[in-house]
């Protein structure tokens, strides 16, 4: 099975799909996302995406594009999917995304929907009152038969090796500093000194200093 999920709008929003594009991959063989050029950098941190598919949608943002043939006809012709979810916040509709959806040949379709969808949906489902995004996303994945995975909890993929860009970490010794008793109701903690940091050369800056040191 190929999977699309639509999530077109702003970065805090793709991140929140997050749950459910586990729920889809989890039965998918694929799992594509399709969002605006906002929640691009979101979607590349997801785990279970497996392609990206940018489009600036006209009905979407405070300055939406205008609407152009020739990039809906792009899209159209891009997009390769069996299934879809269409995500959405309550004062969207899921409608504009589905025409496309269905005019590329997507065969089923889901999205929460309070507007009658005629053929453009096959699940139209009803989100819960207030409810979050994210649990409102788990909620339609489960309605067109992706049922959560796991705890349902946001994550991001792990950050790459960054030694070669970095070098290895520093190493530091810390050891207690002697000092005087302290005064009448002072805490008696001692200050700790440390060794090697930070490292020579690193131009450390501290709140009490007026510039750089070396």
């Amino acid at each position: 099975m190929k999977a699309l999920v639509t999530r077109l709008d702003s970065f805090g929003d793709v991140l929140l799909a997050g749950p459910a594009i586990r729920a889809v991959a989890a039965r998918a063989d694929t799992v594509t996302l399709l969002c605006g050029p906002r929640g691009a950098p979101a979607a590349r941190l997801l785990p279970g995406v497996d392609d990206l598919l940018v489009w600036d949608a006209p009905w979407v943002g405070f300055t939406p594009p205008p609407v152009g043939r020739g990039e809906v006809d792009q899209l159209i012709d891009t997009i390769d999917a069996d299934t879809a979810l269409i995500l959405t916040s309550f004062h969207q509709s899921p409608l504009p995304a589905a025409l496309l959806l269905r005019l590329a040949g997507v065969g089923f379709v889901a999205a929460d929907s309070d507007d009658y969808p005629g053929s453009l949906l096959d699940v139209r489902h009803h989100r819960a009152p207030h409810a979050h995004e994210a649990e409102a996303a788990l909620d339609l994945a489960e309605a067109a038969g992706f049922p959560a995975v796991d705890d349902g909890r946001l994550r991001v993929l792990p950050p790459p090796p960054t030694a070669g860009l970095t070098g290895p970490a520093p190493t530091s010794s810390c050891t207690p500093e002697p000092a005087s008793p302290p005064a009448p109701g002072a805490p008696g903690a001692a200050p700790r000194r440390c060794a090697n940091w930070p490292p020579p050369g690193t131009g450390w800056w501290s709140p009490g200093a007026r510039g750089r040191a070396t």
